[in-house]
């Protein structure tokens, strides 16, 4: 991971820096995990108690209703980093290290929106596996093989039954009506701007190459505005703190991590190894989607390689020969490095973001968020 720059402002021994000819330190990427680590063995046991009560409430005699709200809960409990977990938490640690009333809540509200879009997006992607076990909607096409039309609507539902449960959660916090209206409506505005990304992300793959800026917006839509700035947002609430007075670098913060992680990812499926992201490489190539990493290849490749790569992204399940083929024209064109630099100078000028909260909010807090997306950028690299 050699590159060229040097320590974002505020940087100090022991954080993530880089030096003119050296390699990137890495010296704080375990504490980044054990924080990480820290929030999630606890939100996991209170998200399980969540569902219980929600479960012990009365609802209607039926199958149905009950049947998805175990899979609602099975899909969320099934694992994932809770990043917006730890967002939340550390964001209201800027403004203070007590406990936060309605924190908790946020981070419950957050993660069922995530749920949403999980099954949502295994319906538009007709994803058969999520989290090493069946998707929602393949859960229903095996209850109901003779009735697709069944299973296809039961899924909508149990996405959207997670949807507005997430709402609910941030109505009946024990807080202050304003703070809960004020979470609402973070909440409400992450949720629209997601589903303007889906459209987005659907869009992207027709039409003419997208180039870098319309990626970035999809990026942003879809993953940064709800999965990164409405956490901090909602942090910052629940703890007194006044997200709108910081807004603009709040975004900002955001839409850099969120696109270095999108490019990371993107990176990783036609790159990564495959024993260690748990998938076979070119998964987005298979797929037909214009991925920072196929449109990079697409604007370095000419004449017949270019051919060949709009032909596997036109054949829905090219073979293993076509992505290695692909693999080797990327790398020919140097793409490979040029998206590890992307991803390196995005986390990098997140990390400057996050290094001028310095004086203004708690050190050890603004420390988490300066070393996150490097962190993020090193699993990569």
């Amino acid at each position: 991971m050699a590159g060229t720059g040097a320590c974002p402002p505020g940087g100090r021994r022991g954080q993530w820096c880089r030096e003119p000819g050296r390699a990137v330190t890495v010296q704080t990427s375990a504490g980044v995990r054990e924080r990480l680590a820290g929030h999630r063995e606890r939100f996991d046991a209170l998200f399980a108690e969540y569902f219980t009560a929600v479960g012990g409430q009365a609802l209607p005699r039926s199958s149905f209703v009950p049947e998805a709200l175990d899979l609602v809960r099975d899909m969320s409990l099934r694992g994932g980093k809770r990043l917006r977990v730890a967002l939340v938490h550390e964001a209201a640690r800027l403004v203070t290290d007590e406990a936060v009333a309605g924190a908790d809540a946020a981070a419950i509200s957050i993660e069922l929106l995530q749920t949403h879009g999980l099954i949502h997006d295994d319906i538009i992607d007709d994803s058969p596996v999520r989290r090493g076990a069946p998707s929602v909607y393949y859960a229903y096409q095996e209850r109901f093989p003779e009735r697709p039309q069944t299973a296809l609507g039961l899924a909508v539902l149990a996405g959207d039954l997670a949807a507005f449960l997430s709402v609910r959660v941030l109505l009946d916090a024990p807080v202050p009506a304003p703070l809960r209206q004020a979470m609402a409506a973070v909440h409400a505005s992450a949720a629209a701007d997601t589903v303007i990304g889906q459209f987005l992300d659907l869009e992207r793959d027709f039409g003419p190459v997208p180039g870098r800026e319309a990626l970035d917006t999809v990026s942003d839509y879809k993953t940064a505005r709800y999965s990164l700035l409405a956490p901090l947002r909602l942090g910052l609430l629940a703890a007194g703190g006044d997200p709108d007075a910081h807004g603009e670098e709040l975004a900002r913060y955001a839409r850099l991590v969120g696109v270095s992680g999108q490019m990371r990812d993107d990176y990783l499926d036609l790159f990564g190894d495959a024993a260690l992201i748990g998938k076979p490489a070119g998964s987005d190539l298979r797929s037909g989607r214009r991925s920072y990493a196929v449109c990079a290849v697409l604007a370095a490749a000419s004449g017949g390689e270019r051919e060949l790569v709009q032909e596997a992204l036109d054949a829905p399940g090219c073979p293993p020969e076509t992505v290695a083929r692909v693999q080797d024209i990327a790398r020919r064109h140097g793409v490979d490095e040029h998206l590890r630099a992307e991803i390196r100078r995005g986390a990098e000028s997140a990390s400057a973001v996050a290094a001028s909260w310095r004086g203004r909010w708690r050190d050890d807090a603004v420390e988490f968020f300066e070393r996150l997306p490097l962190w993020g950028a090193q699993r990569a690299l």
